[in-house]
């Protein structure tokens, strides 16, 4: 499931954008799948987790689904996890954004850090060549 969310990432750098990819599975069937796309829409919501709930459409319950994002979920992903009461995230990496994975953690969610050289280069590349734009996803830290 992280390939997956990693070649979400990538399409999104592809096209110029915040290379953070998401999917939402039941075991091993993905729901579905999406990807950071502020700049692609000029949309400051549009993050990779929210996209990809998004694109899920609406559900009854997320009690058997796992959430898989190359990236530590920000403060509003971590809400929208929460809201949703998604039970599991996997997480590609935490190194180039360490996000709040212990808040998430302490409210029972089942948190998995991969720590995934794959996600953090594609995070490092986009970082080095669109430092602006990372400084604007992340609030301007």
């Amino acid at each position: 499931m992280m390939a997956a969310a990693l070649a979400q990432a990538q399409a999104s750098l592809a096209a110029g954008g915040v290379p953070v990819g998401a999917v939402l599975a039941t075991g091993p069937d993905i729901v579905a799948e999406g990807h950071n796309e502020r700049v692609q829409l000029g949309d400051p919501v549009a993050h990779g987790e929210i996209a990809c709930l998004r694109n899920a459409g609406r559900q009854s319950s997320y009690q058997g689904m796992t959430l898989y994002t190359t990236l530590s979920p920000c403060q509003m992903c971590t809400g929208a996890i929460l809201l949703f009461q998604i039970p599991r995230v996997v997480v590609g990496e935490a190194g180039t954004f360490a996000g709040d994975l212990g808040f998430l953690a302490d409210r029972g969610v089942s948190v998995t850090l991969l720590n995934d050289e794959r996600c953090m280069a594609v995070m490092r590349e986009f970082q080095e060549r669109y430092p602006a734009v990372w400084s604007e996803d992340i609030g301007g830290r």
